[in-house]
């Protein structure tokens, strides 16, 4: 169950729309996997660029 909208899950229902029901304890465990699993990719696609970035600086040739 997807849903792609411009609205936040938590946001309000606008004035011409009936609240929405509360989710049973299943679809709130399936929501919060779905939500846990697009946050780990999300993170191992970031991870590297999240790291700070150590310049190579060469050790001076002995003379």
């Amino acid at each position: 169950m997807s849903q792609h909208n411009s609205r936040d899950r938590k946001d309000p229902p606008p004035p011409d729309e009936p609240p929405a029901r509360d989710e049973t304890p299943e679809e709130r465990q399936r929501r919060k996997q779905i939500e846990s699993e697009n946050q780990d990719e999300a993170l191992e696609e970031t991870f590297p660029a999240s790291d700070p970035v150590s310049p190579f600086v060469p050790a001076k040739r002995p003379e």
